[in-house]
């Protein structure tokens, strides 16, 4: 594998990761608990749908075949797609889906703040931007968690509920292979292993002021660094992915 085709592997996984986020997250629209979280999980969810669109068309461009960022974004079948298995979780309730933010957000955070550093300069020009709405986001989530977790006995088990039942999706977020030895070599991406401490150290300051437990390790689901999702990405796209495909010749 090249260079080049190592980094448009890698350019897929996180737009993929955005994309999909953008879409959980928009299905909260007009049916947030409060005006004001409507407004802001919209708004979320438009940071990383432009997220997804740089970097799908960023590929697009490494891909050289012609292709677009839409072509990417709706015409790829699910084993082509290489989100984590976290983002395309269902939404679940308010706690559920703040939970599945936060695990996310810390994880992005420390992964944005690294790909800074990337020699890659469009990586690293993309991440300064982003880095800036993922701090907003994950101040939001951490915020809401610990409210919840320190709140009433039903919120406080509602979220310690989501946390237990998502955190068996978390050890592929430090998942490595092949595309990611070649781009480490090039300083273009941070060795996931290193960031991994720090997103635990984080989760477990915010999970004490939350007064929650931190889950225990065990199983953990994987499989989509090879295209292998859950039942629910095929859902997902089947939404996403119908207008372009029932009419493939429409432009907007």
């Amino acid at each position: 594998m090249t260079v080049n085709e190592a980094l448009f592997n890698y350019s897929l996984r996180l737009g993929d990761n955005s994309l999909i986020l953008s879409h959980r997250l928009s299905e909260w629209t007009g049916k947030a608990p409060i005006l004001e979280e409507d407004l802001a999980i919209t708004n979320i969810a438009l940071d990383k749908l432009g997220q997804a669109r740089f970097l799908l068309q960023y590929a697009a461009q490494l891909e050289g075949k012609g292709r677009s960022e839409d072509d990417l974004a709706y015409k790829r079948s699910e084993r082509e797609f290489y989100n984590s298995l976290l983002v395309e979780q269902p939404n679940g309730d308010f706690a559920f889906t703040m939970a599945r933010q936060l695990l996310n957000d810390v994880f992005d955070f420390f992964l944005y703040e690294e790909l800074t550093k990337s020699t890659n300069e469009p990586l690293a020009s993309l991440a300064a931007k982003s880095l800036k709405e993922i701090k907003y986001h994950l101040r939001h989530c951490s915020e809401w968690i610990i409210r919840l977790g320190d709140g009433t006995e039903e919120s406080h088990n509602r979220i310690q509920n989501s946390m237990n039942e998502l955190w068996a999706y978390t050890g592929e977020l430090f998942e490595m292979n092949e595309i990611d030895s070649i781009l480490i070599k090039e300083n273009m991406v941070p060795d996931l292993s290193k960031l991994k401490p720090k997103w635990n150290n984080m989760l477990c300051e915010i999970f004490e002021k939350a007064t929650l437990k931190k889950p225990e390790e065990g199983f953990m689901h994987t499989g989509s660094r090879k295209g292998v999702h859950s039942e629910y990405l095929g859902f997902i796209l089947a939404e996403m992915q119908y207008l372009p495909r029932a009419y493939p010749s429409a432009t907007w």
